[in-house]
């Protein structure tokens, strides 16, 4: 029976992986904005936001490998652990060689569409097509990543975070403050430290391998048709992975259309969201590592052991979350700004924040469940849903009410993904405890 003790061993490191993503932004930021022009700030902001939305995509690559090795784990097949790893390291390569390949259209139009003066647009390319060469190292990281997780082992991802995060930062200081660089060395810093990160997870990798003794199935890693299982899962996990940036870009685009305060007001409120979502994704990974375990070993018993353990510490840290918001809320709105109109924007809008940790509780944790049963195909289907049947109707039903309507169209669509996913549970459940593992 899982305990609560298997739970934070996961929950922990994941937790602290999180935290330091946000760190790099600011000594980014920190460094661009000391330079001797506006103009690297924004190049790196527009470079940063090019990569945020196409590695956000691939996160694929994370999350179903984490499924199917947390599988394939707990019924201790270690050469299909070995299939797992190989497979999804080749399919990384082969998505980072294609933006590779298609670096020149992918920068050029990116650039193009999210603008700025001309000075900003040639940093903002420099940038790019300097960082674009860590898509390799990035997305083998992903993989890497999740197969860690996969083998209930979170302390590897964490090591490879802080690795990447660390060697960064001190890159980062050196090239820019040292060196005299400005946005080619942020982006060079962004390289070297994807690669650090592979080196790190590589090396643990083959020890992890060690322990496990196996086979490489060399036809289940050159045949097209043993990938299928795979991209199925995957496939469905780009899909879901879609739908939701097109959600949170549609309330960007929204809020921008309802006036600059209403837009700055949204971006500050949106940390709120963020800070919420390091803790209960950190939850969501241990499901995801448990619930695969249990699936391989086909335990039903430990399997819902495991759900009502992360749904149950998932509740405890959304409520706090709460009573923290209304306590503390107004205090990290100024922090957060001094521009008088955005702060009182701010806290008109903040409500919806105290109440949200308590509704995005349930979609966040029934995430890590799914992946880790490895229904990719069910997580499609009730995030497409939560998108065109609710986020996009409850908009255009409340547009009269400003955005309080965004706020409210975004609440209902995290509530719907949640009862979707609660409604869904033992169904797919009983699917995934089939003898059939991917």
């Amino acid at each position: 029976m899982p305990t609560t003790r298997d739970m934070w061993r996961i929950a922990a490191p994941m937790i602290l992986s999180n935290i330091s993503v946000p760190l790099l932004g600011m000594v980014d930021t920190g460094v661009t904005g000391h330079l001797d022009s506006p103009a690297y700030l924004g190049a790196v902001a527009i470079g940063g936001t090019i990569f945020t939305f196409l590695y956000l995509g691939m996160n694929f690559l994370r999350m179903g490998t984490t499924g199917i090795a947390a599988q394939h784990y707990g019924a201790e097949d270690y050469d299909a652990l070995r299939v797992a790893l190989g497979q999804a390291l080749i399919v990384s390569l082969g998505i980072a060689l294609l933006i590779l390949l298609l670096q020149a259209p992918v920068g050029n139009l990116s650039i193009a569409l999210l603008g700025g003066d001309a000075e900003t647009k040639a940093h903002a390319a420099t940038y790019f097509f300097i960082r674009v060469w860590s898509a390799p190292g990035t997305l083998a990281n992903y993989a890497l990543i999740g197969w860690f997780l996969g083998l209930q082992n979170a302390r590897v991802p964490l090591y490879i975070f802080l690795a990447i995060n660390l060697t960064n930062i001190a890159l980062d200081l050196l090239f820019v403050i040292v060196l005299g660089m400005d946005v080619d060395g942020v982006a060079l810093a962004s390289v070297i430290a994807e690669y650090t990160g592979l080196a790190l997870g590589a090396t643990f990798a083959l020890r992890e391998l060690r322990r496990h003794p196996g086979h490489w199935v060399r036809e289940r890693l050159t045949k097209l048709s043993a990938y299928m299982a795979f991209f199925a899962i995957n496939a469905n996990l780009f899909v879901r992975t879609m739908a939701l940036m097109f959600t949170f870009a549609f309330v960007t685009a929204q809020g921008a259309r309802l006036g600059p305060a209403i837009l700055a007001a949204n971006a500050v409120l949106m940390n709120f969201q963020n800070l919420t979502a390091l803790a209960l994704d950190g939850i969501a990974h241990a499901a995801e590592a448990m619930v695969g375990k249990a699936v391989g070993r086909k335990d039903d018993h430990a399997l819902r052991g495991t759900v009502a353990l992360t749904l149950r510490w998932s509740l405890y840290f959304a409520a706090a979350f709460t009573a923290f918001y209304v306590v503390a809320g107004p205090l990290i709105v100024r922090t957060l700004t001094d521009l008088p109109d955005v702060r009182a924007t701010a806290m008109v809008y903040l409500p919806w924040l105290v109440v949200s940790p308590l509704i995005s509780v349930w979609c966040f944790l029934y995430d890590g469940v799914y992946v880790g049963m490895t229904r990719a195909r069910e997580m499609r289907n009730i995030m497409v849903f939560s998108t065109l049947g609710v986020f996009l109707p409850a908009w255009f039903v409340t547009q009269g009410f400003g955005n309080h309507g965004l706020w409210f169209a975004l609440m209902a669509f995290l509530a719907s993904r949640g009862v979707g996913m609660h409604l869904g549970y033992r169904k797919s459940a009983r699917a995934a405890l089939r003898p059939n593992v991917p």
